[in-house]
């Protein structure tokens, strides 16, 4: 899933929302204050934001998201091993956030029925773009399951850090620490079933089965649970 660079007009909208958004949420109220403040002829809004707030506050998810990509980029993650990788993607993505209740009020927007499949597809996009960036070349049922299990170690981060008040965080890089090693045991129990030869004659086959399960693009599926598996 590449990185699309944020439009300059929708950029100041979004920059002009994010000081009324922790009183009036992502609202249409909030939409109407930067409107004005920019000076932005509303056709021209509402072109580039059809839904108002809620467009610019995907927007504001994608810009954390691309602020992460950049900086895992510029990082040597050569020196790291796998599950170290992923815990430094992870904290980029929470330092990527300038404003934190900018997405309590995101967090509230996403749980209602009629927004949560949004929510659900921008948690999926920020999972796929870790991988991406790690070099995940899976096509296989692994391609959804890192990216499922990944969804949920990062909307459970987030929610973990929005009432983490400790010091610089470190509570939250405890708990990034302690779901990644959580994944990694279930790698372990999974390598050793995958090993046993009471069970290869009923994994083998299924394996082989779920490997002719193809990811047909890079789209998202958030309903399906796993785990992951290291990068083919």
């Amino acid at each position: 899933m590449p990185v699309t660079p944020l439009d300059p007009a929708k950029a100041a909208l979004l920059e002009a929302i994010l000081p009324h958004v922790p009183f009036d949420g992502w609202s249409q109220s909030a939409f109407d204050a930067a409107l004005a403040q920019t000076g932005m002829n509303p056709d021209h809004a509402r072109m580039l934001c059809p839904r108002g707030a809620l467009d610019l506050a995907i927007a504001y998810h994608q810009q954390g998201d691309a602020a992460m990509v950049a900086a895992m980029k510029s990082a040597d993650l050569r020196t790291m091993r796998y599950s170290e990788r992923v815990a430094f993607a992870l904290r980029t993505r929470i330092a990527a956030i300038t404003d934190k209740e900018a997405v309590r009020r995101a967090t509230a927007l996403f749980s209602l029925p009629h927004h949560a499949a949004d929510g659900a597809r921008l948690i999926w996009g920020t999972a796929d773009l870790i991988w991406d960036t790690l070099g995940d070349t899976a096509t296989d049922i692994n391609w959804y399951t890192k990216r499922a299990t990944l969804s949920g170690v990062y909307g459970a981060s987030v929610l973990y850090w929005l009432g983490d008040d400790s010091a610089h965080g470190q509570a939250t890089d405890a708990f990034i620490d302690r779901r990644i090693a959580n994944v990694m045991q279930v790698e372990k129990v999974k390598a050793q079933v995958n090993a046993s030869p009471l069970l290869k004659p009923i994994i083998g086959p299924l394996s082989r089965l779920l490997g002719h399960i193809k990811a047909p693009t890079r789209m998202s599926n958030p309903g399906l649970p796993g785990s992951w598996t290291a990068p083919r």
